[in-house]
């Protein structure tokens, strides 16, 4: 019976961890606008494009020399 607990706390603490790892940020374009994403951009120095998941679950991809800045929220 002891173990049933313990997994779901183990479970609920390992979630919390993932949850904590996100870092939502902001690109700014060059031509102003603002894209929010999910967490922190990943440049891909092969293709030349920062790749990156919006808010609302697309994968998306843009070219660094668009790119303005990058700051987390």
């Amino acid at each position: 019976m002891l173990q049933r607990p313990l997994l779901t706390t183990l479970l609920a603490l390992s979630l919390a961890t993932l949850a904590g790892c996100a870092t939502p940020s902001v690109i700014t374009l060059t031509d102003g606008r603002e894209i929010q994403t999910q967490d922190l951009p990943q440049f891909d120095e092969e293709s030349g494009f920062y790749q990156f998941e919006q808010i609302d679950g697309r994968r998306a991809k843009v070219n660094k020399d668009q790119v303005e800045s990058i700051r987390e929220l």
